[in-house]
Formats: structure tokens, C-alpha cells, sequence
């Protein structure tokens, strides 16, 4: 028997970006702070540019999925943003909302970060998923350690040469038991320790280098992560 409920995560926060920039980057730059997401089947049922922006999928049976941001300009080329995520969840509630909540605050903390360092250049997304072996409690843990960041916090530095794929020198911009970001002159570094809800460790490279090849960096950070869950 399936539990479909309805479901609505909100979060308000400010962003270094006029709210046109934001529009920009939440329309079409999706990969550069998130992923892709020009194949799904959206329609903006409302787009009054550039402060309220409704995109919502609908399914068989009453399924929906919506995105709602409402954008304000703050002093300093700045915008606040109210944004809305709802719909409804087919089985599993709790773990699925649990895990939805939870990442929309690290997807617009890397929003910010892609705003204020790396806005409007060019990006080559990747996405790479850990082994099935990294589902273990102590998943995400581990592969902090392999990144020599265990107990790192927002603003530590980081430099650490990583077998497979070379020299990674920046700084932490985000870090919690679910989450760890980091950011590099060209490129952020998204982690996810989705072992938490029963997934894989997965994560993403935002590359604005200009020099990368996407399956290059999969090939090379998918070789990284099979040494730390081997």
C-alpha cells in the first residue's frame, strides 16, 4: 500500500545577487549550483520576471512536484528569497522528506556560492556516485577523513594531494554531518552523504575552469571514491 502525502519545505535566506541574477541562475544555470534540469517536463505557472516564479510537474493520480521563489532586492546588489518546495511523496515520507529538507539548504548555500564567485561563467557538470559500500553508517565520515576535512568547519583551509585526481587546494564552504562543500579558485566540490537516507555517497564537481572534461573528472574522482569504500 503507497502513503502519498503532501509535503511543503520552505526556507527564506538572502543571496549575493540581484534578484535578475537569481532569476538567471535558477532558470538556466542550474548545473552550475545544482544540476541539470532542463529534461523535466516543467511549466512555470507563474513567471513574473524577475520576483515570483511558480515551475510545477504534474503526474498520474493528483502527483506533483512545485517550486515556488519569490524574490525581493535587498541594499548591495543583493535579494532575498522565499522559496517553497512542495508536492507529494509516494512511500516513505518521513525518510524522503528527512532528505528533500535537508538538501534545500545546502543546494542555496551553493547558490550563494556560485553568485558570488563564479556567476554567470561558463560550467561543466559532473556527477559521480560513490559504491553501494559507502551505505554504511559511517559512510560520509569516512570519506571526510580520506579528504583530511574530518571536523573541518566553513572557512577552513584546504590543500591535499588525492590519489587519481591530483591537488585540491581551497577552502571548506559548508560542512555538516549530511553535507560538505568545498570551493576552489575554479571549481566547487558538492558532497552528499545521502548514506543517511539509505542511498549511496554522491557528488557533484561544478568546474567554471574551462580545462576539464566531464568524464575525465568522473572517471578520476569514481577511481577516488572506489579506493575510500574498498
Amino acid at each position: 500500500m503507497t502513503d502519498n502525502r503532501e509535503f511543503e519545505i520552505v526556507f527564506d535566506t538572502e543571496l549575493p545577487g540581484t534578484p535578475e541574477r537569481v532569476w538567471e541562475a535558477v532558470t538556466k544555470d542550474t548545473p552550475a549550483w545544482m544540476f541539470p534540469t532542463d529534461q523535466w517536463p516543467a511549466v512555470k505557472t507563474v513567471e513574473e520576471y524577475p520576483r515570483h516564479l511558480v515551475t510545477r510537474m504534474d503526474g498520474p493520480d493528483g502527483w506533483f512536484n512545485q517550486l515556488e521563489h519569490v524574490l525581493e532586492p535587498l541594499d548591495g546588489g543583493r535579494a532575498k528569497l522565499h522559496y517553497v518546495h512542495s508536492g507529494i511523496f509516494v512511500d516513505n515520507w518521513d525518510g524522503q522528506y528527512d532528505g528533500a529538507s535537508k538538501h534545500t539548504e545546502f543546494y542555496l548555500h551553493t547558490l550563494g556560492q556560485y553568485l558570488r564567485h563564479f556567476d554567470g561563467r561558463p560550467v561543466v557538470f559532473t556527477d559521480v556516485q560513490a559504491p553501494p559500500t559507502s551505505q554504511s553508517p559511517d559512510g560520509f565520515v569516512r570519506l571526510k577523513m580520506a579528504l583530511g576535512v574530518e571536523g573541518a568547519s566553513a572557512g577552513h583551509a584546504v590543500d591535499v594531494e588525492l590519489d587519481g585526481v591530483g591537488r585540491l587546494s581551497g577552502e571548506v564552504d559548508f560542512s555538516n554531518e549530511h553535507f560538505l562543500g568545498l570551493r576552489t579558485g575554479d571549481a566547487l566540490y558538492r558532497f552528499f552523504g545521502r548514506n543517511s537516507f539509505g542511498a549511496p555517497v554522491g557528488m557533484t564537481v561544478h568546474d567554471f575552469g574551462g580545462t576539464r572534461d566531464s568524464s575525465a573528472t568522473a572517471t578520476a574522482w569514481g577511481g577516488f571514491l572506489a579506493k575510500v569504500y574498498a
